[in-house]
C-alpha cells in the first residue's frame, strides 16, 4: 500500500549558516562597531543581544534576511517579543520550531480527510502519515497540501509504493 510521511524539518546546518553569515555581516556594519551586539545559535533558539530596542530589532531583520536567503522557511521561526532591561540592553529569543504541533497536525488529518480521497492519514508524534490504495490519490494530497497555507512548512518524504 503506497504511502509518505508529511513532515515540518529545518535543516540545522542551513539554521548555522545563516547564523554565521549575519555574525560576519554584524562585524563589518558601521552602524554595530562601537557597541555590544552579540547572535548565539544554542540548539534550535537563536539569542540576540544589543544595547537598545532599535539596535536589537536590525539584528532581528539581518538574521531574518539571512534565513531566507538560505531557504529556511520562516514559517518555523517563531519570534519573541525583546526583552528590554531597566538600563535599556535588549534581548531576543527565535525559536526555531521543528516537526508538527499537535494542533497543526490535526489542521492538516482534517484537511486531508476533507479532500473526499480514499487515503487514510495518522499523526505519528511529530509527523503524519498518509497511505491509500492509489498513487494518484496520494500525488493530488500532496498538489492539496502543498497549495494550502498552514502555519508551518511542510515537506514530504519516504515515498513508498
Amino acid at each position: 500500500m503506497p504511502s509518505f510521511d508529511i513532515v515540518s524539518i529545518v535543516s540545522s546546518m542551513e539554521v548555522e549558516n545563516a547564523v554565521n553569515q549575519a555574525r560576519k555581516e554584524l562585524a563589518n556594519r558601521f552602524d554595530f562597531k562601537a557597541s555590544k551586539a552579540e547572535i548565539s545559535l544554542e540548539k534550535n533558539e537563536i539569542k540576540l543581544s544589543a544595547e537598545d530596542k532599535f539596535k536589537i530589532k536590525a539584528l532581528e531583520e539581518m538574521v531574518i534576511g539571512k534565513l531566507a536567503k538560505r531557504q529556511v522557511s520562516l514559517k518555523n521561526v517563531e519570534r519573541g517579543e525583546p526583552e528590554i532591561s531597566p538600563l535599556g540592553h535588549a534581548r531576543q529569543v527565535l525559536k526555531i520550531k521543528q516537526g508538527i504541533e499537535p494542533l497543526v497536525a490535526k489542521q492538516v488529518t482534517t484537511f486531508i480527510r476533507d479532500l473526499k480521497l480514499k487515503v487514510t492519514a495518522q499523526i505519528l508524534e511529530d509527523q503524519i502519515r498518509v497511505s491509500g490504495k492509489s498513487k494518484d490519490d496520494l500525488q493530488s494530497v500532496i498538489a492539496a497540501v502543498r497549495g494550502h497555507d498552514f502555519p508551518v512548512a511542510l515537506s514530504f518524504q519516504n515515498y513508498r509504493e
